[in-house]
């Protein structure tokens, strides 16, 4: 009895193993999934939202944080934007990361066509559109109570969130990748607590006394926080909070490709 030629294309197609999708759509599956894992999550949300809308609501009406001759909404925008990128970029990623870490997903994944880079990606996309809907939401909220932004800070304000990112996300990812499930909590929320409250975000470098000031200037959070009321609360630019924020960002990502475990053991 012999075989259609037909036939044993069908059956040679049948028997052989379907092929992964393509990179890009791997990352951007993944980027989709990691999104809605961040933003599903009540608590993840309350971080991302909910807590910079408090502190935009009240930096606009307490006298605190402000510039002289600075709208207080302006000052207040700032502090808020920082905080929202923190938030996301190192709280929320560390967390998830350190989860991610104890119950052996990283080790699964490094074994699945994604591979680690895609992971990886994947987040880092995840992170900007989360940051995205946050401007958005946050925007709004300032629209409603009377910011009018000016276009130029806004574009001069890209590349700083951009840095930001780089440099608060590689930082989630250390400590996710360092530290045990346990103390990923734990530090992450502290720190982000400590970097908001008293790291140069809520408050501008100038308002704190001088022993204090240097090196608030000297954390990724100080920087963080003059680079953004320069561009949206007509402060002064300094080139030495932008060298600090890139070399916060540069050596992050360095001691991540060096001490990030993907296991436990």
């Amino acid at each position: 009895m012999t075989t259609s030629p037909s036939t044993a294309e069908d059956g040679a197609r049948t028997d052989r193993a379907p092929l992964p999708a393509p990179p890009l759509r791997r990352i951007l599956s993944h980027a989709a999934l990691e999104a809605r894992i961040l933003l599903s999550n009540g608590e993840q949300l309350t971080v991302a939202i909910v807590l910079p809308a408090l502190v935009l609501i009240g930096l606009w009406l307490l006298p605190l944080g402000r510039l002289d001759g600075v709208a207080s909404i302006d000052t207040a925008v700032a502090a808020t934007f920082a905080t929202a990128l923190i938030s996301t970029s190192f709280t929320s990623q560390a967390i998830i990361t350190g989860f991610d870490r104890r119950n052996g997903v990283l080790r699964w994944v490094a074994t699945t066509p994604l591979g680690r880079e895609g992971y990886l990606a994947g987040k880092i996309l995840a992170t900007l559109a989360t940051h995205v809907l946050q401007v958005l939401v946050l925007g709004v909220i300032a629209l409603i109570i009377g910011w009018r932004p000016d276009l130029l800070g806004l574009l001069g304000a890209l590349p700083v969130w951009l840095a930001g990112t780089v440099a608060f996300g590689s930082l989630g990812l250390l400590i996710a990748g360092t530290l045990r499930t346990e103390a990923v909590l734990a530090v992450s929320n502290l720190l982000f607590v400590l970097l908001v409250a008293v790291g140069g975000v809520a408050f501008p470098a100038a308002s704190y006394p001088r022993i204090l000031r240097g090196l608030v200037d000297l954390l990724p959070s100080g920087a963080l926080g003059e680079l953004l009321r320069a561009c949206l609360a007509s402060g002064a630019f300094s080139i030495g909070s932008a060298l600090v924020l890139l070399l916060w960002a540069v050596a992050g990502v360095l001691a991540v490709m060096r001490w990030f475990r993907w296991t436990d053991s």
